[in-house]
């Protein structure tokens, strides 16, 4: 028996397989998990997921619609889920957007009052959306894993507004780990070193950022997605059973040096 056997979970933040979502989704589904979905409302955005979710034998998960900064959609996402499941044990939140103008060195200072509202909503406030959806669903031993970068804890050039969100999100998940552990549900941060997805190379300074982190970290590389899967494994399951409240670093060890 895998060690996530006869757990649910609901997964966020798909889009192709390059996704970090989507190599947690596939350990999660190797130990024993039965995953569910969300895809970006839309037939194409519908499909590519399903295309993804096909290459790794989940063609036959359960998917649904979603645009996280409406409430009505997550409303409806966790009506249909309960209707069709009941039980969940845990949640993945890696879900982020910023405006790509503004994601490039030197911006930061030029961020306008709209585009920082609406990355911080995205990226962290529907942390907050989507456990308060989940709890009603979930039993003692739940986990909700929020996905961040080191950004949040220090300066990265290009990184700016999602920097400042990421940050929001891992204060997020600590306050949701306090007033939540009463109910037995583990709330936790996984912040994954630099690869390239989708969002990342929205980011005008990622190549300087692998180069840095390759050249400066203990493990002197850079990680692979499916090392974030495997580390989000362990959050998800019985295993950290005492953990929650942290942001576990899946980095090649670059958080703990000085650069």
């Amino acid at each position: 028996m895998g060690i996530l056997e006869g757990k649910n979970g609901l997964i966020f933040g798909v889009a192709n397989e390059r996704s970090i979502a989507w190599h947690i989704a596939q350990h999660a589904a190797e130990h024993g998990a039965t995953c569910a979905f969300s895809h970006l409302p839309g037939e194409k955005m519908e499909a590519r997921v399903r295309k993804t979710l096909g290459k790794g034998g989940l063609d036959e998960a359960w998917l649904h619609p979603c645009d996280v900064s409406s409430d009505d959609d997550l409303d409806a996402l966790f009506e249909a889920y309960g209707k069709d499941h009941g039980a969940l044990d845990f949640v993945v939140h890696s879900v982020a957007y910023a405006d790509r103008e503004y994601l490039k060195p030197g911006t930061f200072v030029d961020t306008p009052r709209d585009v920082f509202a609406q990355s911080l909503d995205i990226s962290a406030y529907t942390l907050i959306a989507i456990s308060r959806r989940a709890i009603p669903f979930m039993k003692p031993g739940g986990s909700i894993l929020a996905l961040t970068y080191y950004g949040a804890e220090k300066a990265a050039a290009g990184y700016n507004v999602m920097g400042v969100a990421k940050s929001a999100l891992e204060s997020t998940a600590r306050y949701l780990a306090a007033e939540l552990g009463e109910r037995g549900i583990r709330v936790n941060s996984l912040s994954a070193g630099p690869v390239r997805t989708l969002s990342s190379m929205a980011v005008g300074g990622i190549d300087t950022i692998l180069k840095k982190v390759e050249a400066s970290a203990p493990l002197r590389r850079n990680i692979e997605t499916a090392e974030v899967g495997k580390s989000a494994v362990y959050l998800l399951s019985d295993l950290s059973s005492g953990v929650t409240g942290e942001t576990h670093h899946v980095d090649a060890g670059y958080n703990a040096i000085v650069t």
